[in-house]
């Protein structure tokens, strides 16, 4: 590392502290950034809560800016922003407020980190910046890790691609009263313009980090998508397409034959892409700063992590792309995922491969030792793809997709071994990727349909993202007797209410997702008692 690298990555752990951090400005710091065009135009979100905080979101961006102290070119300077949290909607009880400073560094982001706050409560939150105002955001914190709770709701989604459809999805989950959000991955996609979609995003292949910062900013111009993000606290994990389709860990993925990614400056690329994300989600600085502390690449975002939800949850948000080995026997030998018979390839069931990474994998099985994974209700994994064995063939050969948890069985052995050996309590496997619903059981052993079921799993449909349709779904579903349901058309997201003697889980579908007036409506409803890992339909 070079020592302008060096002075680079001090000078951005610089900023990413003070982005978080509450500011004391003179009064006339306010009065001389005078914007000439609302900077809120990407809305507020807040998300990485705890019982006594949560992290308050925003990015400033505009057509331009007029700043003073000769800033000719939009976003030359730091502008100074206020914020405030309340008890109600109008503000009239404040409970806390400061001011930052939002960089060009770093997109103009802000990230409060709101500390010293009561446990289990909502709260209103705002920002400011010149005279104008942004739109008024929703959160709260969580319960207290002793605390009994009663309910916890909460959506899981993901996957929603900008040109197969429309985002109304988020329209109808503000209607459903939730206490999180749980994205699963692929927030954005990084391809170009394509013809005959419903809809073009602007800009061509994402590569650098103006291209992610870009066509974040078109996904979070999207109205429905805001206001979901203003309406409650989000945990987030990603997939491949916030970096590139299909990249594992250091090696980039395959996009297509006309990807003008040059596979050796992938880790530049995957840097851009973890910084522009940063930039535009509302988690703690720490994600970033360990990362840029610890890499000379300064590529490492630490975003895996378990939140309690009181004695009712455990939540597990897992990374499954970072520390990702290789994905086996692609075609041609090539990088990528492709559909792989096990026999043809010698190295599919090395126990030395993961999808987790060893590090992550270490951490998790840690927290599965502690007392809490015996003690409380539910213990919930949210991960972007499919956990549970699924095979293509409909003869008595086998074909599996070499992406997912089904192209490294030595690792997903290791995750259901650990479940058993700690006596995890109620395990729940949250998923997306796939762009279709899946329900099912969590086996001991997928080769044996008799073997124990130490958990469930709801792997979730997308937002917009296109799939393949039902034509061959029930001879999956008879091929694969693990899953008791499966839905490869319609697009939604997934709702899970936990209490301490229940899981209810219901799959929201809209009607047509290429349509901004369509309807919702639920596709199935499902039931899981406490100490009894059986789907059921309700």
């Amino acid at each position: 590392m070079t020592s302008l690298e060096s002075r680079t990555r001090r000078q951005l752990l610089q900023l990413i502290g003070a982005s978080a951090a509450t500011w004391s400005l003179p009064r006339n710091a306010w009065s001389q950034s005078r914007l000439s065009q609302n900077p809120f135009t990407l809305g507020v979100a807040s998300g990485s809560p705890t019982p006594g905080g949560v992290v308050l979101w925003t990015r400033l961006h505009s057509a331009q800016f007029s700043l003073p102290g000769g800033g000719a070119l939009p976003g030359q300077d730091a502008v100074p922003v206020r914020w405030e949290l309340a008890h109600d909607e109008q503000f009239s009880r404040i409970v806390q407020s400061g001011q930052t400073m939002a960089g060009p560094e770093l997109a103009h982001s802000v990230h409060v980190e709101v500390t010293g706050l009561d446990a289990d409560r909502w709260y209103f939150y705002r920002f400011m910046a010149g005279d104008f105002v942004s739109p008024v955001g929703r959160t709260r914190t969580v319960p207290k890790p002793d605390a009994v709770v009663a309910r916890l709701r909460l959506a899981y989604a993901s996957c929603q691609k900008w040109e197969d459809g429309y985002f109304t999805a988020w329209r109808h989950m503000r209607e459903e009263n939730l206490d999180l959000v749980l994205f699963l991955g692929d927030y954005i996609y990084e391809y170009p313009a394509l013809t005959g979609r419903v809809r073009v995003p602007t800009g061509g292949w994402v590569l650098t980090l103006d291209d992610y910062r870009q066509r974040y900013a078109l996904y979070k111009g999207e109205a429905d998508l805001q206001a979901m993000h203003a309406a409650c606290p989000w945990l987030l994990t990603w997939d491949d397409h916030e970096v590139q389709n299909d990249y594992a860990g250091v090696q980039a993925g395959y996009s297509s034959a006309f990807d003008p990614a040059v596979p050796a400056n992938f880790l530049a690329r995957r840097a851009a892409a973890y910084q522009a994300w940063y930039e535009h989600m509302p988690v703690r600085a720490s994600a970033l700063t360990r990362g840029l502390a610890g890499l000379a690449s300064g590529a490492e975002l630490r975003i895996y992590s378990r939140l309690a939800y009181g004695q009712l949850a455990s939540l597990y948000l897992l990374d499954g792309r970072q520390y990702k080995d290789p994905q086996a026997c692609s075609s041609g030998g090539g990088r990528g995922s492709g559909k792989v018979k096990p026999e043809t390839c010698p190295n599919w069931n090395d126990p030395t491969r993961s999808l987790l990474g060893q590090a992550q994998e270490r951490w998790l099985y840690g927290e599965f030792a502690k007392p809490h994974t015996q003690q409380s209700g539910w213990n919930v994994l949210g991960q972007p793809t499919l956990f549970g064995q699924r095979d293509f063939d409909a003869d008595p050969g086998q074909t599996f997709w070499n992406d997912g948890w089904d192209g490294y069985p030595a690792a997903r052995t290791r995750l259901t071994d650990a479940l058993r050996q700690h006596a995890v309590a109620n395990p729940v496997i949250l998923g997306g990727d796939v762009h279709e619903n899946w329900v099912g059981h969590v086996k001991a052993d997928y080769a044996d349909p008799e073997s124990a079921s130490v958990g469930v799993e709801f792997c979730g449909t997308s937002i917009s993202s296109r799939s393949g349709g039902n034509a061959k779904t029930a001879q999956r579903l008879a091929e694969n007797p693990h899953f008791v349901f499966a839905d490869a058309l319609r697009k939604g997201y997934g709702v899970a209410e936990f209490t301490p003697k229940q899981l209810t889980t219901t799959l929201r579908v809209v009607d047509d997702v290429t349509r901004q007036d369509t309807k919702i409506e639920t596709l199935a409803r499902f039931t899981v008692e406490a100490g009894r890992p059986v789907v059921e339909l309700a």
